[in-house]
């Protein structure tokens, strides 16, 4: 699942790292992006690749109304080539959400502790997306909206949940944004969760629970009890380390 993410560099970087036209013109500084808001996504068509702004929540082009895309905004991967929803989306209209980090919460009883999810070496995330435009039928207006590929959990997410979001590595941005790929197929070894080592986490603040609450104090790390030594959290977790408590 990925529910929240990170979007603190300005799109005018991210349109230089992905080599790519700035038309979202936003400013960054973004620490809790949540389902049914604007976030910056890259997008392809034909050799013309740009940085836009898309609601987060896919709602198909044969929606009845947006109310839909507030359910979608996930696609598991294993379901994409056959899901009503998803699968002409996965076909032409693929794209990538950079961010510089998501969240994701760890049950521990009743209290949800919510943990930020980086690269090891700080570059930004490309995440799977799909992208889908509809038309509203009372305002006549065309909506773009997207949403998140997920997939099974790598060995450092699977204590913390049960899916996580698909990492698209740099060599295959292109393969993945390319709308005139004759087979979308070739793509399913992409679907897979993010290398061992590649990723690393650490517990921050459950403010970041509240999607009102925004700012750089939500990234910050914090120490949070450990269940099995009644000690804390020090440093960034990373794919190596054992996480039996977790």
């Amino acid at each position: 699942m990925c529910g929240r993410f990170t979007q603190e560099r300005p799109t005018s970087e991210l349109a230089e790292i992905f080599e790519a036209e700035d038309l979202a013109a936003q400013s960054g500084g973004r620490f809790n992006v949540a389902p049914t808001g604007d976030a910056a996504v890259v997008v392809q068509r034909e050799e013309r690749r740009a940085i836009k702004a898309y609601r987060w929540g896919l709602i198909p082009h044969w929606a009845e109304n947006a109310r839909v895309g507030t359910r979608m905004f996930n696609a598991r991967a294993e379901t994409l080539a056959t899901s009503p929803v998803f699968r002409e989306a996965f076909r032409k209209r693929r794209c990538l959400v950079p961010v510089d980090s998501f969240y994701e919460w760890r049950r521990d009883g009743k209290v949800r502790q919510p943990f930020r999810i980086i690269r090891t070496d700080g570059r930004p995330l490309a995440l799977a997306g799909l992208w889908a435009g509809w038309r509203d039928p009372e305002t006549d207006e065309v909506r773009r909206t997207f949403t998140i590929v997920t997939t099974t959990p790598n060995d450092l997410m699977r204590p913390i949940h049960d899916r996580m979001p698909v990492v698209i590595p740099r060599e295959a941005w292109d393969r993945w944004l390319d709308p005139a790929l004759p087979d979308p197929g070739e793509l399913n070894g992409l679907l897979v969760p993010a290398p061992d080592g590649e990723l690393e986490l650490y517990p921050v603040s459950r403010a970041v629970n509240d999607v009102r609450n925004d700012g750089p104090g939500l990234i910050a790390e914090v120490e949070i009890a450990d269940p099995g030594a009644g000690g804390g959290l020090s440093r960034p977790l990373r794919d190596s380390d054992d996480l039996g408590l977790l």
